[in-house]
């Protein structure tokens, strides 16, 4: 069968579903109430359905506040993000940053203390560790951003 045509004669049954769907758009606060009484008056005297659909084509099908909310799409964590949500990186970063605090702050006061003239000796804890730190961190991302092209892919 082709489609009914927009010509088609309404029905009371027609006029009156219309006449409620703008009585619910009145109560939602969409119309006010000058409006609602002159597009009731209008579905009542309609003939056809294409007259009836004028009357609704600006308001929505339903109560757009009703719709299910969509979840926000998860971003894959990129950058430093990474770090705070892989505890197998987060730990080992910590422990890092903890322990050069530390070096660092027993080199600042026994530079103070001996006049200011104390070789930067945390660096060499820092600067190695830290290197390798970075060499696993790029690891660990690369190897799980390749498992998830696998994982995605079919």
């Amino acid at each position: 069968m082709s489609e009914p045509s927009a010509e088609i004669r309404a029905a009371d049954a027609d006029r009156d579903r219309v006449a409620q769907q703008l009585q619910e758009h009145f109560a939602q606060g969409r119309l006010d109430s000058e409006e609602l009484s002159s597009r009731i008056a209008r579905a009542h005297t309609a003939r056809s359905i294409r007259e009836l659909d004028q009357l609704t084509s600006d308001l929505p099908a339903w109560d757009l506040a009703e719709l299910p909310r969509v979840p926000a799409k998860s971003r894959k964590p990129r950058g430093l993000a990474v770090l705070s949500q892989n505890p197998v990186l987060l730990i080992p970063w910590m422990t890092w940053g903890g322990v050069n605090a530390l070096c660092f702050a027993i080199w600042l006061l026994a530079m103070v203390g001996s006049g200011g003239t104390t070789y930067p000796w945390f660096l060499w804890v820092a600067v190695p560790w830290g290197i390798v730190m970075a060499f696993i961190t790029l690891g660990t991302v690369l190897v799980r951003r390749s498992g998830e092209g696998l994982d995605g892919g079919g």
